[in-house]
């Protein structure tokens, strides 16, 4: 048996009937996991053992329970053979792997707390990232796509060509000593990581059990890094406790089981696949099965046909991307049932057709962020359609959640205000940062969102929109300010201001309205050469638009809804010229 805490009472007396304010809190009957990620993992390995794990279609890899342990084990033993620490930071910079997979697990167990980066990041990026949560060791790719991570790495710090293995001492990154390079081949200052692998021993078998005993749930276990309105990203902070006790609710929420099998196209670096997608189907006894490193429509229903998945995850631009094949209908996908919808907003006819020309008829939309390990809302598969496809459902277990109004005050039902969550998936922290942190979690404990949300007489919520600036742009969670920040240091550049416009498959595209100095001439195409090597692709402005002025408040700040309306109009009639 799993240890629990005990629940403490049932759902709110309030809960069991009409609400008269926007006030809503999850079931308290689903117990909470106390256990550690490693604790956890033994315990579903023991009662699994023979059963299908993990499959990595790209790399031709299947893994029983007891097989992924094996590998896991093996990882974390040579973690520990390198100096790795509980607590120390152990960054991850890779696209979808079996590598990646069996990181998050072999950091878990060794209390160690892994930072996942962003694959599309850039040099200056991943510096920020590494040296702002003191980053000890840097798992990563050898390339993906455009990017070659060897050569940035090796232009971030030129000393790994003359440095020993382990002991790396770069002035760009200061607290790196370990790289440690994914596959078998050698760079200069850098371990493979078969290497790493085959450090394995008794001693170390030893240690990797004693360190296990040691650990506890409430400990840091993982770095999310999520935009900051400043123009650096902020490193959310989470516990065991947090993402295993998210994991397991959704799993609830989807009727999940050990006979299921989960397909997962999104990147692991996110918290929606790293907890809602390997977290949850090994707190079921579940597999995890990968199609690719990267999203590919046609190569993800193949898998799923293949495979027989029962689940499929996405962002509402994949489902999309999926339902658009010219030869849809050639896949079966009769063995679907359920996934999880989520990332950004979903157009309520894509719900549609997903419930019923793909079988889906058990979807959820889950609603979040990562600062809530990540969800804190998600639709129930027993309620009506309506409010399966129109809105984010109801808090989730042992979360509340209420809708505030500018005051601070509880809205009235029905009523938009600011979205705000309380309960065992709320993030500790931002890492180093306690005045972003008391920025975003008040003293009673709540985050608050930035979203606009409305809730009904039941506690189901509908998202309105956002009180900040934030553009989610395919699931892809951007801040116009970072963007800004870069665009101010291309000379001849005044100011610039970045926005998001509606677009139907990316749910928002970002727009950029540049104004060039006096004299300067401007070239679009040079700009975007400019920012190709500065931004991650997801953050690149899809419309750029050069404008002598902004329409500005009477106190001189700028109307970004006005630029919004006005872009709007001029690509419709353009579209329609």
């Amino acid at each position: 048996m799993l240890k629990h805490t005990t629940a403490v009472k049932e759902v709110e007396l309030i809960n069991d009937l009409p609400l008269s304010r926007s006030y809503f809190k999850g079931i308290q009957s689903t117990p909470l996991t106390n256990y550690t990620i490693g604790e956890y993992f033994d315990l579903i390995v023991d009662k699994y053992s023979e059963s299908l794990a993990v499959v990595v279609h790209h790399q031709d890899i299947r893994l029983t329970y007891k097989e992924f342990q094996k590998e896991v084990n093996k990882l974390a033993m040579g973690l520990i053979a390198l100096g790795v620490k509980p607590g120390e930071r152990v960054g991850i910079w890779s696209p979808n792997n079996i590598e990646w997979c069996l990181t998050q697990f072999a950091t878990a167990k060794i209390g160690a707390i892994m930072v996942c980066i962003n694959p599309a990041y850039r040099p200056n990026e991943l510096q920020y990232a590494l040296n702002s949560v003191e980053c000890s060791t840097l798992i990563t790719a050898s390339s993906f796509k455009s990017s070659n991570y060897i050569e940035m790495l090796q232009s971030l710090a030129p000393e790994l060509a003359n440095s020993e293995k382990g002991k790396l001492n770069a002035k760009a990154l200061p607290t790196l000593k370990n790289v440690i390079r994914i596959g078998d081949k050698a760079s200069p200052g850098m371990y493979s990581f078969t290497e790493i692998t085959a450090m394995a021993n008794t001693e170390y078998c030893n240690q990797l059990k004693s360190i296990g005993a040691s650990l506890s749930a409430d400990q840091d276990i993982n770095i999310q890094f999520t935009s900051g309105t400043t123009g650096n990203p902020k490193g959310a902070t989470l516990t065991h406790k947090n993402i295993l006790n998210n994991a397991l609710f959704v799993a609830e929420s989807m009727h999940f089981t050990d006979k299921d099998k989960l397909c997962i196209p999104i990147p692991l670096y996110h918290c929606f696949a790293m907890v809602l997608g390997s977290l949850l189907c090994v707190s079921k006894g579940a597999a995890a099965v990968y199609p690719g490193d990267a999203f590919d429509a046609k190569t993800t229903l193949e898998v799923v046909q293949q495979e027989g998945c029962t689940a499929l995850h996405g962002v509402p631009t994949m489902f999309i991307s999926e339902l658009e094949l010219s030869n849809f209908n050639d896949y079966d996908l009769s063995t679907l049932r359920t996934g999880v919808m989520a990332g950004s907003t979903c157009p309520e006819q894509v719900m549609r057709k997903v419930q019923t020309q793909m079988n889906m008829n058990q979807v959820v939309i889950a609603y979040g962020q990562t600062e809530c390990s990540p969800i804190n809302n998600i639709t129930e598969t027993d309620s009506s359609i309506e409010r399966q496809v129109t809105t984010v459902g109801r808090a989730l277990a042992h979360t509340e959640v209420k809708i505030i109004d500018e005051l601070g005050n509880i809205q009235k039902i029905g009523l938009p205000g600011e979205v705000c969550s309380r309960g065992a998936g709320i993030m500790r922290c931002y890492w180093n940062d306690d005045e972003k942190t008391k920025a975003t979690i008040d003293k009673e404990g709540w985050l608050h969102s930035g979203d606009l949300g409305v809730m009904d007489n039941d506690g189901f919520v509908s998202i309105v929109g956002r009180i900040k600036d934030m553009i989610i742009r395919g699931g892809e969670n951007v801040y116009p300010r970072e963007i800004e920040e870069v665009l101010y240091t291309y000379p001849g550049i005044q100011d610039a201001a970045i926005f998001g416009i509606s677009d139907e498959k990316f749910g928002e595209e970002i727009c950029a309205w540049i104004q060039p100095k006096e004299d300067a001439i401007l070239d679009e195409q040079a700009i975007r050469a400019f920012l190709k090597d500065k931004l991650a692709y997801f953050k690149m402005p899809r419309y750029i638009r050069f404008v002598e002025s902004y329409p500005m408040t009477v106190t001189g700040k700028v109307q970004k809804f006005k630029m919004r309306e006005q872009m709007q109009e001029a690509l419709f009639e353009k579209a329609f010229s």
